[in-house]
């Protein structure tokens, strides 16, 4: 029988390799650092949680089959994810090709991997086919990656595009599918190598652990990525697999409130005078809107607005009483900062200008409030 997307997220104990005889709702966890040898007869064997253990290989099942992929590793935090994919596929003098645009925690990964092994990293427009194929073609590129949409510039990368040109050029590709999860695109159908993602955000959905996940296109890059896991200890603990699984259920419910309340606000702060600008997917104002409503199914409920000064938009964040100022996105509560100040505080203001963020710019992540209360809140922040 095949299931849809929504019954297999519901059904975690489907996936799991040995099954629960008393039929738990929830697949048990197996809180455990050691197995007994002597006490297993199954084909698959169990000797050391880091290793394997049945709670996360379960999560893990159910990622490689939603994602198409052959193989996934839960790690212990979402940049454990690009630690790990690092680990794997580069070595010393590597080149990675990597969207200017990125996350604060990529970039200043990049950057440790740049002094520790002499990575060379080449930044760039993603947005331009002209540009990737030049530095494909005049580097030797081991690694392609960035995130669609962008954060916090929030383009819309054509992805398979991108794989194609990886392809051509004979680099692995990798897209970190963290704020639109696979609920609204599988980047290995589109061509990638990788699709990886934070799962403290939209997929455990209640901001209640940090967690990551990595899965492959192939077996051979799968069972790569088991081997560093393991020999790193990247994998992520049964307890927090468990917190997950709570929240994944609910993954498609969620998004369609998050893009709804988030459209609704955008809309609200286009009209604003002390607005420059919002850049949010779902408004035809995107320069990228009819990508991403061709290649996602869900818009998420993150975007930015430029307000008209640094000091406009710290008071803004001041004085709102619903939304707190935090980084990260995908939970159940809204939150605005700015990413100069917080996420994206690993880039110089040279860097952030060149991907057309300024110290007015305040990141949006609208939760699942009451879109009048939101509102209203912001309303009164600016008074």
């Amino acid at each position: 029988m095949k299931k849809h997307l929504e019954t297999k997220l519901s059904h975690l104990q489907d996936f799991a390799t040995i099954q629960d005889q008393y039929g738990a709702s929830h697949f048990p966890i197996y809180n455990t650092g050691t197995f007994d040898l002597k006490k297993q007869d199954g084909e698959k064997i169990y000797d050391y949680t880091r290793s394997d253990n049945p709670t996360r290989e379960a999560l893990e099942n159910l990622f490689t089959d939603v994602e198409n992929g052959a193989g996934c590793v839960c790690t212990h935090t979402g940049i454990g994810a690009v630690s790990l994919l690092f680990e794997t596929v580069l070595k010393a003098n590597s080149e990675v090709l990597v969207e200017a645009d990125c996350y604060g925690g990529t970039f200043r990964l990049l950057k440790v991997f740049q002094g520790k092994y002499n990575i060379k990293v080449h930044f760039a427009d993603f947005l331009s086919e002209a540009e990737l194929e030049k530095i494909l073609k005049n580097n030797k590129i081991d690694l392609v990656l960035c995130e669609s949409p962008t954060n916090p510039g929030l383009k819309i990368i054509d992805i398979g595009m991108v794989s194609v040109l990886a392809k051509k050029y004979n680099a692995l590709f990798a897209l970190d599918n963290s704020l639109a999860t696979f609920i609204s695109q599988r980047p290995l159908d589109m061509g990638a190598d990788f699709s990886l993602f934070s799962t403290t955000k939209y997929i455990s959905g209640h901001g209640s652990v940090v967690a990551g996940a990595i899965v492959a296109k192939t077996k051979e890059l799968a069972d790569e990525l088991h081997y560093y896991a393991n020999a790193h200890g990247r994998s992520q603990n049964p307890m927090d697999v468990f917190l997950i699984s709570l929240g994944i259920p609910t993954l498609k419910i969620r998004m369609k409130e998050h893009q709804k309340s988030s459209i609704m606000i955008a809309e609200f702060l286009e009209k604003q005078s002390f607005i420059k600008a919002v850049m949010h997917p779902a408004l035809k104002s995107h320069p990228q809107h009819k990508l991403a409503t061709y290649q996602m199914d869900y818009i998420p409920g993150v975007f930015c607005a430029e307000f008209i000064n640094k000091d406009f938009a710290e008071k803004f964040i001041e004085n709102t009483k619903i939304f707190g100022e935090k980084c990260s996105f995908g939970s159940p509560d809204s939150r605005v900062e700015i990413p100069a100040k917080i996420s994206h505080a690993s880039f110089s203001k040279e860097e952030l200008a060149a991907i057309g963020i300024s110290d007015g710019t305040v990141r949006f992540s609208i939760g699942l409030e009451n879109v009048e209360d939101l509102i209203e809140d912001i309303e009164q922040a600016l008074k």
